[in-house]
């Protein structure tokens, strides 16, 4: 299979562009050489044959050839939005998740987060997140890379939603009054994930209002980084590709 390397910029037949520093690195790393054959994706959907053009020590081309109208995307539409786990454990989460098919991933701060981030920082994770994303959409072989949002507060995250679509499930993962995990019936699964420590009472009240529906992963108490992938895991196993 031919390596495969994300560009952000819209591609066509028969365009000849420089990779981005991300893709061309990768390249230079597989010691690619020119007319090696490469897929290409730009995020909008579907892959390019495509072939390197050049190589030099700066910078990489290639020419997108023929688009091919292939998805791997689940048939569920899954937003995970979890308070941010400390160290690195956030960028085994966007990962992980990207592989297991989410659309969209919510970092979020809760009363008891460890790891809080504003201003610069925050969005220099935000764009390092982003581009775990795109990596981890090259080796799984997604052809749309999921957004990561910049990180937000819990109660000001919750305040942009509207009501809860007919459409979609929102899962709060706890286990005070949960229900046990059952597969979603709706198209799209709005999956919420708390904190080392876990949500406050105010904080599972405050998202209970606005529609959510708390859900139990088992018996056991998973970790914060834990608990959002096991129920990726469970969506992707149900929401099988289309």
């Amino acid at each position: 299979m031919p390596p495969r390397l994300y560009v952000g910029a819209p591609l066509h037949a028969n365009l000849t562009l420089a990779l981005p520093d991300a893709a061309a690195r990768h390249a230079q790393v597989l010691r690619l050489q020119p007319g090696s054959d490469v897929t290409l994706f730009d995020g909008r959907g579907g892959e390019w044959a495509a072939r390197i053009a050049a190589m030099g020590r700066r910078e990489v081309t290639a020419t997108a050839l023929s688009h091919q109208a292939v998805e791997r995307e689940l048939r569920c539409r899954v937003t995970l939005a979890l308070a941010m786990p400390s160290g690195e454990r956030m960028d085994f989460v966007v990962e992980k998740a990207t592989e297991l098919g989410a659309v969209h991933i919510v970092p979020l701060t809760c009363e008891r987060s460890v790891l809080r981030l504003t201003g610069d920082r925050a969005d220099k994770r935000r764009a390092h997140w982003q581009a775990i994303a795109a990596a981890a959409c090259e080796q799984c072989g997604r052809n749309r890379v999921p957004e990561v949002s910049a990180p937000l507060p819990l109660p000001a995250w919750l305040g942009t939603l509207d009501e809860r679509p007919r459409d979609e499930e929102r899962w709060l993962l706890g286990w005070r009054n949960a229900q046990p995990w059952s597969a979603p019936v709706a198209t799209s699964v709005l999956t919420l994930s708390g904190p080392e420590g876990g949500f406050t009472a105010d904080e599972e009240v405050l998202a209970l209002s606005r529609g959510f529906v708390t859900v139990a992963l088992g018996a056991r108490v998973l970790r914060a980084d834990t608990a959002p992938l096991a129920a990726m895991a469970a969506l992707s196993l149900h929401a099988v590709t289309r």
